[in-house]
């Protein structure tokens, strides 16, 4: 059973997660990992979720404020052997209702060209694609999407 727990990145199983993320991002982005690295700090996050499987770390999850009632969602990971089980859409439903108890009404994100997974998981669940935003514009590997918290329903 999978179970979710909110903290922040102070989170030593949330760090261990972010590194096995950032090993996996390294290889798929190559030459630009290092840039986009730069963009993806975990200092200083409040709102980290953990998921965890049987008290095993399987997945996490973060918001930052990006603006007022706009909160960006940071640092979705899934451990390769939990993939394919909807931890990934758990986690993310979590994130939003955080969000909405934080009153924020809108959800940003970016991921990468790279990882067609996380395209299709942020489509499945209700986010829009739009025009690479802030610290992404001019990123070519970059694909931003956006979701309005306050339209329905959330899978």
């Amino acid at each position: 059973m999978i179970t979710l727990q909110r903290s922040n990145s102070d989170n030593e199983n949330f760090q261990a997660l972010v590194t096995l993320l950032d090993q996996e991002l390294k290889e798929r982005d190559g030459e630009e990992h290092l840039f986009l690295a730069q963009l993806n700090k975990t200092d200083h996050l409040e709102y980290v979720i953990v998921a965890y499987d049987q008290d095993i770390p399987v997945a996490c999850g973060a918001l930052r404020a990006y603006a007022p009632g706009v909160m960006e969602v940071k640092r979705m990971y899934v451990v390769l052997n939990k993939r394919g089980q909807g931890i990934a859409s758990k986690m993310l439903h979590a994130l939003e209702t955080w969000c909405k108890e934080l009153n924020s009404t809108t959800c940003v994100l970016e991921t990468g060209k790279n990882q067609p997974e996380a395209i299709v998981l942020y489509k499945k669940n209700g986010y829009k694609q739009v025009p690479n935003f802030g610290q992404y514009v001019g990123v070519e590997n970059s694909v931003c999407f956006e979701k309005n918290l306050t339209e329905g329903t959330t899978p």
